[in-house]
């Protein structure tokens, strides 16, 4: 929340500013010019600073509010200044209106883009219509007019009335920025995605946003036009927008008056160095850049970094330690009574959703019954991530219908599926980094608030919403850590502040994806203690690769495989059936391997010791240690989750190694980027196949041998992998992603192979293929053991089991069993207790 000091040290600086000036030289005129920038600079500050749109074209605004000023002073000659002042902001917050409602369909550097073409518009139009704006001649002739009998032609006068409509610009800033809808202002900044699946339809809040910050930045032009008693196109130009997005970065955008302290410091800057070298403004520009590199929080944050680093904050890891995490009844507003609800809450019907050719899920149905925890689960490519963003409306369907309490969600925006009951809790904690644990979820709460978008209360003083918010806090076992910034809490606090704001706006049924995933013993025990403790009230939808946790907490489960419903029943039939047992752990018939010719193995090529990974703070691979020989096909296995694909990525460099050593024929590995790993000789395909889309195959061979014919393995001619790949010759100038899902596959393999390998990474290389497409695969697969090694993770147990030599289990991010494969492809018994229950 900023701080009603801010007006304090504004007033005080008004009066101190222009005796300051006039100490060093300068004049009131001065001093009124540097109060205008900075109204201009504020009122950009709210989108870019508090909102996240970072404008290349305010000057538009600024501009636009000088020449409508103008026009109207002009017609009205003789009569006060306020007048015209009123009518440019508005002039002003109508186009804006307009063009936001345009703008702001896009986000990130598209909105900016966009931006920047205004500017350019703007100065097109002001230069060229002469009828109106007089053109490369400005107009002029503008008069300032007694106001109230006080004549404003004397500086200090004028000054004192720009002070006080800045002061009075302050305020109204400040109450925005301190009421429910400016907080929402700032979780936009942080988190736009999390806004939106909390409920907020953050478009609105946007276009607010937008139309505020041009209206102020309008009525600094307009003051501007007085002030010089005419104007030109030069405000509308993108240099003067420029000018105006580095006065903000450099002040400060974190900060309330950063971008008042920025505009001093560009007047102070241009009217002394513009003494002493015509182009000062290259200077400045080298001043900015400097402050975006080491300053991120400005001038005004300088003094908070210096201390950061000289006095350290209290270590989170032990405030993690000391926070209230008391077993809690379920919050009040959470509990429902014994007669409410009941039936079927959120219902599925034959929905269906197809990427290109790929049916990721096939007319499935699904129920989540009232009061229940119901479990979806499946392998890898299952379709169970795709049918959950159909359930939540991420995505749409192709076929069939969703229904929440007898409400339908297809063709529902995101935040409106929230509002109508759709609690999520997110596979990657979805938190709002910056702010506090207090804040992240007090957004949460106030979300089902009807005065989520008031600008004038302030949001701090909303009672019910801070005793929601304290007792969901403390439910979850957060208390005590109220004021901690959300992105420094241990990855169980983030996971722990996850699942409450998922809760905070009391939902009809919650789904939560992969809540224990990358958690600690002792935490994925209390978080699944409390979604169980959850569904006793509200239904809970639960996505997770922990089998034996979810066969614990779940009442009724759904298995799915390869797009479609294996098996909808309870626990026991789930964990009973022939059919969910062999798609975790394969049938034990093989007969695919038939032909394979296990080859001898040589020595070790690559060794990894003691490996070990983090996302983030989840630390996903622990101590990981095994070695990979000289012509041997390596199966890495285990359960969903187990961190076989995370295990992968480290070996290319994709995850960082934190600690441990990967060394390639001596050489150390761990710590290189993934292009100098690519270059000793690993080969990477990655899940999904990761091609070039509109780059034809023959380009994607040649970028893949680009820098990678380096002579760290075997040399691979386009002859020698269309042997191996011959339905690719008839397809080499044609665009990858229009290929069928098996070509694509042996273009991902061709392409790893372009450059010099010696080791051949693939993960689930048969995933969603027809069966013929994975003969020919694994049939390729099993002549490359002559002269490369590979490491292979695929769901398709019977297919990695026969194909390769030996196999490495993973559970948990740790080696659980290393042996031989054919010991797991012939004995079921061992299999079923490496890789089941």
């Amino acid at each position: 929340m900023t701080s009603y000091r801010n007006l304090v040290v504004l007033a005080a600086a008004l009066i101190v500013l222009p005796f300051l000036l006039l100490a060093v030289g300068l004049t009131t005129t001065s001093a009124s010019e540097v109060a205008i920038f900075a109204m201009a600079c504020m009122g950009l500050n709210l989108l870019a600073g508090y909102t996240g749109l970072v404008s290349f074209g305010h000057g538009a605004w600024f501009g636009t509010g000088a020449y409508a000023a103008a026009l109207i002073a002009l017609a009205m000659p003789g009569e006060q200044m306020l007048l015209p002042l009123l009518g440019a902001v508005l002039i002003v917050a109508v186009f804006a209106a307009g063009f936001g409602v345009l703008m702001l369909r896009r986000r990130g550097v598209y909105f900016s883009l966009m931006t920047l073409a205004l500017s350019a518009l703007g100065f097109a139009v002001a230069f060229r219509w002469t009828g109106l704006t007089g053109g490369e001649n400005g107009l002029g002739g503008v008069e300032r007019p007694p106001l109230f009998g006080i004549n404003l032609n004397d500086g200090w006068n004028f000054y004192i009335l720009v002070a006080l409509i800045l002061f009075a610009v302050a305020v109204l800033l400040l109450r925005l920025v301190n009421s429910p809808l400016g907080s929402v202002l700032e979780a936009i900044r942080e988190n736009e995605e999390r806004s939106l699946a909390i409920g907020y339809p953050t478009r609105h809040y946007k276009l607010a946003a937008f139309v505020v910050s041009a209206s102020v930045t309008g009525l600094a032009g307009g003051l501007l036009l007085f002030q010089n008693r005419l104007t030109s196109a030069e405000p509308m130009s993108i240099q003067f927008s420029g000018e105006l997005l580095a006065m903000t970065v450099i002040g400060g955008m974190r900060g309330f008056l950063g971008p008042a302290l920025g505009a001093l410091f560009y007047i102070l800057f241009r009217e002394y160095l513009s003494i002493y070298a015509e182009n000062w403004l290259l200077w400045f520009g080298l001043i900015f850049i400097g402050f975006v590199l080491f300053a991120r929080d400005g001038l005004i944050g300088i003094g908070r970094q210096v201390m950061a680093r000289l006095r350290p904050g209290p270590d989170l890891d032990a405030a993690m330690a000391g926070r209230r995490a008391e077993a809690l009844p379920l919050p009040e507003m959470l509990r429902r009574a014994p007669e409410e609800g009941g039936g079927t809450v959120l219902e599925a019907r034959g929905i269906s959703k197809s990427f290109g050719g790929f049916k990721a899920v096939d007319g499935i149905d699904l129920s989540v019954a009232d009061r229940s925890l119901h479990a979806l689960i499946g392998p890898n490519g299952a379709g169970k991530t795709t049918a959950f963003n159909l359930l939540t409306g991420t995505l749409g369907s192709d076929s069939g219908s969703v229904t929440l309490a007898g409400q339908q969600v297809a063709g529902q925006s995101i935040d409106r599926v929230a509002d109508m009951g759709m609690g999520r809790s997110f596979q990657i904690t979805n938190l709002f980094p910056d702010l506090s644990v207090k804040e992240n979820m007090r957004l949460a709460v106030q979300a089902g608030d009807k005065r989520r978008m008031n600008p004038w209360l302030n949001a701090q003083r909303l009672d019910e919403v801070n005793r929601t918010t304290a007792a969901i806090l403390e439910w979850v076992g957060l208390g005590g850590m109220e004021a901690a910034q959300a992105g420094s809490l241990s990855y169980g606090g983030q996971r722990l502040l996850d699942l409450g704001i998922a809760l905070a706006s009391q939902p009809r049924v919650l789904l939560a994806d992969e809540p224990l995933a990358g958690l600690s013993v002792a935490e994925r025990e209390r978080v699944g203690n409390l979604i169980k403790q959850v569904s006793a009230d509200i239904p809970v939808l639960l996505v997770e690769h922990d089998i034996d946790r979810v066969f614990d907490l779940a009442d009724h489960v759904t298995v799915m495989n390869e797009g479609r419903v294996l098996l909808d029943g309870s626990v026991d039939e789930a964990r009973n059936s022939d059919e969910v047992r062999e798609i975790y752990i394969g049938s034990g018939t093989a007969e695919v391997a038939a032909g394979v010719h296990h080859g001898q193995p040589g020595d070790a090529i690559a060794v990894l010791d003691r490996v070990n990974v983090h996302y983030g703070k989840s630390h996903i691979l622990h101590d990981v240690s095994f070695e990979i020989r000289q012509g041997e096909i390596l199966s890495l296995l285990g359960r969903n989750g187990a961190g076989k694909s995370t295990l992968l990525k480290a070996m290319v460099g994709i995850a960082p190694i934190s600690s441990g050593s990967l060394t390639l024929n001596g050489r150390e590995l761990a710590g290189l980027d993934s292009a100098t790993i690519a270059r000793a000789g690993i080969g990477y395909v990655p899940q999904g196949r990761g091609l070039f889309a509109g780059m034809t195959v023959r380009e994607n061979l040649e970028l893949g041998r680009l820098r990678r014919r380096t002579g760290e393995g075997s040399h691979w001619s386009e002859e020698q992998i269309l042997d191996f790949f011959p339905r690719l010759a008839e397809r080499m100038d044609t665009e990858a992603d229009k290929l069928s899902g098996g070509e694509q596959q042996m273009a991902a393999v061709a392409r790893a192979l372009s450059g010099d390998t010696r080791i051949l990474l693939l993960d689930e290389p048969f995933e969603g293929l027809a069966p013929a497409v994975v003969e020919q695969l694994f049939q390729a697969f099993d002549r490359l053991r002559d002269t490369l090694s590979i490491v292979i993770v695929d769901h398709n147990l019977d297919l990695a089991l026969a194909l390769s030599d030996r196999t490495v289990a993973l559970e948990m991010g740790r080696v659980f069993h290393e042996g031989p494969s054919r010991e797991l492809s012939e004995n079921l018994e061992l299999r079923r207790e490496v890789l089941w229950l």
